[in-house]
């Protein structure tokens, strides 16, 4: 076979997902323009709305003013402050959280052909929690204020290698369901150790163990921000270039053979940078679960199951639900602050068993 033949095959094979679903095509622009909107929207009531409440022209003043060197009044420091030194760096960290998690779980639901596969399936989500637990519970300090997201970081990756050397994907007789099986098992193994761990912990220590599995956004800085920037934006680009790829392996791993792709190096870049993207986000924030398993879902039944679509606006809707979600959490019961797990489980779990709903009920597969 020529290869524009066996080109034009496969671009036709991997639009042939979506044609099938039916989804509105035409469509697509004007939700591209409501979710630019709506992020907007999310973006400027993050900064606005919190325990000081700002106006739109407060906050456009703020923002100027970093930029001028005219002297400030006392209310207009204050302005200064709230918008750059608290809350414009944790919106930034909502965006990254959310966008990294969301891609990540369309990722990994496309390569495992698996509509229940999210970040946490492959170890990185579980495997940084038990990291967190031994910095806090063995009281390692090797890093100073770095050791707990170093140590999350660092036990969130080694905990997928190991799945990766355990499942062995792309070996004879290997495939994505054992990998799937074997990151379930280490994953138990994993809760195991950290809840003896939790066991042995302080009262102080559980309090901050607490809220930090059900992860926060309280410790996000322009330092935190300026560290998971650049990996994020480098993972997400990754993910948007393998995305022809993706939608070749819907098909099934020999045709993707057949139409030329190197399944076994796909798979092996593909956990490599998802591990990377869910990793830097988590070690900071703690674990925030549902983003990767929602987003995916709801933009697939909206737009079609390809991935050149479905991982943008994974990214675009993974950062919304994460800012509003930082958003009410802060609002909800001020001065305290509700974990963003305890929100996002209240949100997600209904939300999925309404998507299951809605699938069957209108016939609409929800992969």
């Amino acid at each position: 076979m020529s290869n524009t033949r066996t080109n034009r095959l496969a671009d036709q094979l991997a639009n042939r997902p979506a044609d099938q679903l039916a989804r509105p095509a035409d469509r697509t622009p004007l939700i591209a323009l409501c979710m630019g909107a709506c992020l907007v929207l999310a973006f400027f009531a993050s900064i606005a709305i919190g325990a000081v409440s700002l106006s739109p022209g407060d906050v456009f003043d703020a923002v100027v003013s970093r930029f001028s060197s005219a002297p400030l009044d006392q209310t207009a420091a204050l302005n200064q402050a709230v918008v750059w030194d608290l809350r414009l760096a944790r919106v930034l960290t909502a965006v990254i959280v959310g966008a990294s998690l969301a891609t990540c779980g369309a990722a990994m639901q496309g390569l495992f052909g698996n509509p229940l596969a999210d970040p946490g399936i492959v170890g990185v989500s579980s495997g940084a929690s038990l990291g967190a637990i031994m910095v806090v519970v063995l009281q390692i300090s090797t890093f100073g204020m770095w050791t707990l997201p170093v140590g999350a970081f660092l036990a969130g990756v080694g905990t997928t290698f190991l799945i990766y050397a355990l499942a062995r994907p792309g070996q004879e007789g290997s495939d994505n369901s054992k990998l799937l099986l074997v990151g379930i098992a280490v994953n138990a193994i994993g809760g195991a150790f950290a809840g003896y761990l939790t066991y042995l912990a302080t009262a102080d220590q559980l309090q901050s163990l607490t809220f930090w599995s059900m992860g926060s956004l309280s410790s996000a800085k322009w330092l935190t921000v300026a560290i998971s920037a650049p990996p994020t934006i480098i993972g997400i680009a990754l993910l948007c270039r393998w995305a022809r790829p993706l939608d070749l392996l819907a098909l099934g791993e020999r045709q993707a053979r057949h139409l030329g792709v190197d399944v076994t190096l796909l798979r092996r870049k593909l956990i490599f940078v998802t591990a990377l993207l869910v990793a830097a986000a988590v070690s900071f924030n703690g674990t925030i679960g549902f983003v990767g398993l929602v987003v995916p879902h709801l933009f697939r039944l909206m737009i079609g199951p390809a991935h050149r679509l479905l991982i943008p606006f994974s990214a675009a809707g993974g950062a919304l639900l994460v800012m509003l979600a930082d958003l009410a959490a802060r609002t909800l019961d001020p001065p305290s602050e509700v974990p963003i797990g305890v929100i996002m489980g209240s949100l997600g779990g209904p939300f999925f068993l309404w998507m299951i709903y809605r699938s069957r009920r209108f016939g609409i597969a929800p992969t």
